[in-house]
């Protein structure tokens, strides 16, 4: 059990509640904290003021009163009106860590919304009552309205969701459980849809996957230098000290640990001084990523223990107070920043497969990794789809946040387009694992090409690296449809299954 309390989730939480279903309930501190922003709420509508989003109309028609009878219509109303979204929906493990932030961010007490509202959230949340969300139409100010209004429906017993593996209408779900459709009061609609949670959500579950990606791909450029029988010399830590990046200190160390007791890698020669940059850079390139990431980390981190919708109640001074904390300005700069470092590690990926490939560049070894060249392609194909993805992903890295389009009859006259910058780091992520596949498998064909005897010649961490890619692929003697191998392959780092093996002998960062 995980109990919110508005200030205590971080990334590594957020995948142990997902990804290990872990229940949620909110804190009693927390409780005290809701239920005194609530008392606020009803205490200033009593006395007949004019506040926004309680008694008025919303973005342009917050000019217009609205009066006391008409009050939870317009709560209704809110929600009905929002769910104007559309194109796929999102994957569920998105849905729930939105609900699951939204929650924490409610749970601060300056939301005004009932302690009861917000129980029936976390039974619909915990009992894996799943809303169908579609992915777009939020511009990333005034928070993600239209996701999260979609979010809400079927508290109200509107819209689908995914309950038990099946589709079905809210309704139906909730009188499985034992809920009855809710009742929004004043001030709810507005806290439950004026915030940043689609983009937030869609971001740290991106950074979940982009930390798999950093470890990967220093294991992926082992098995590359293994292959290419790369010169060791660049790995030393004494040149890393000197240029104290983190990151890049990280990624050093990490290779010279997979990669420790290798008769494959070679000390420089007189007819060979140094390795082209995909192999000596390495470190610098995976390490900037690194670095990045870190920085994205902070970021989202506060946001997640963060009150991002409007207005906000601030109870110890009886008051309720317009801003913008909705804007989603930070996490569509720090999306589109990770994107970018995301995406450079699959350009460096993809240019250590093509060094594999090509016998003018990889050291000797047959063209494609074939020995029945002409007959038989190899990976030749392997690393068009691998330009595909990397080309794919220069265009997804492209920063969504230089763009804004006004809203609300320019009542909302700059928007983040934050949930665009978040979409497109997400894609870049699942690309890159693809990306960093292909380089593994063809690095494990290389080792095979070049020695009969793996364990002899890898070092340690390379050697399990190997094992665990010939675990699922084959050594290719001949044409073979790769699709499956491409596919199993990524499904074995997103899964952590090869991160999990290293870590369990090596220390790695």
């Amino acid at each position: 059990m995980h109990y919110l309390n508005g200030d205590n989730l971080d990334v590594k939480k957020v995948n142990e509640i997902i990804f290990s279903n872990k229940k949620i309930k909110l804190s009693k501190a927390a409780e005290n904290k809701v239920i005194k922003a609530r008392e606020t709420v009803e205490r200033l509508i009593d006395k007949g003021e004019v506040i926004y989003g309680l008694n008025t109309g919303f973005g342009k028609f917050s000019t217009k009163k609205i009066s006391a009878d008409k009050i939870l219509k317009l709560q209704e109303n809110l929600i009905i009106s929002h769910a104007a979204g559309t194109g796929d929906y999102l994957d569920d493990e998105v849905v729930k860590t939105m609900i699951l932030l939204r929650l924490n961010a409610l749970a601060k007490g300056h939301s005004g919304i009932r302690l009861s509202t917000l129980k029936k959230i976390i039974k619909m949340f915990n009992n894996e009552i799943i809303p169908l969300v579609p992915e777009q139409g939020s511009v990333g100010a005034s928070g993600d309205l239209i996701p999260l209004a979609h979010m809400v429906l079927p508290l109200l017993g509107k819209g689908k969701v995914k309950y038990q593996g099946e589709v079905v209408n809210s309704k139906k779900a909730l009188k499985k459980e034992g809920m009855e459709p809710l009742k929004l009061a004043s001030k709810e609609g507005l806290a439950l849809i004026n915030g940043t949670q689609m983009m937030a959500a869609i971001e740290v579950l991106s950074i979940i996957r982009a930390i798999k990606l950093i470890k990967t791909a220093d294991m992926a450029l082992a098995l590359s230098l293994e292959g290419l029988k790369g010169i060791k010399g660049a790995f030393d830590q004494d040149i890393h000290k000197l240029r104290p990046h983190p990151g890049q200190i990280d990624s050093a160390a990490n290779i010279r640990t997979f990669t420790k007791g290798s008769k494959l890698m070679e000390d420089i020669d007189e007819n060979r001084v140094q390795d082209s940059y995909t192999l000596r850079c390495g470190p610098q390139v995976h390490g900037a990523s690194r670095d990045s990431l870190a920085h994205v980390i902070d970021i989202i981190e506060r946001e997640m223990n963060s009150v991002t919708d409007n207005p906000l109640i601030f109870p110890e001074r009886n008051e309720v107070i317009s801003g913008g904390n909705f804007h989603g300005q930070p996490l569509a700069l720090s999306s589109d920043y990770l994107g970018t470092a995301i995406s450079e590690i699959g350009n460096i990926s993809e240019r250590r497969t093509a060094k594999l490939i090509d016998n003018s560049t990889n050291n000797g070894l047959e063209m494609f990794l074939t020995e029945y060249g002409g007959l038989h392609s190899g990976y030749m194909i392997a690393q068009y789809t691998s330009a595909s993805i990397v080309s794919e992903n220069k265009i997804l890295a492209n920063p969504s946040s230089t763009d804004s389009i006004p809203t609300s009859a320019n009542q909302e006259d700059h928007v983040s387009m934050g949930s665009i910058s978040a979409r497109n780091l997400y894609k870049i992520c699942s690309n890159v694992a693809q990306v960093l596949a292909i380089e593994l498998i063809t690095a494990a064909q290389a080792v095979d090409l070049r020695t009969d005897n793996p364990a002899e010649m890898l070092g340690e961490g390379s050697y399990l690296i190997y094992s665990i890619i010939r675990k699922y692929v084959d050594y290719l003697d001949e044409d073979r449809i790769l699709y499956p191998e491409l596919l199993k392959t990524k499904e074995v780092i997103e899964n952590g299954e090869l991160i999990e093996a290293l870590e369990n002998k090596f220390t790695i960062y």
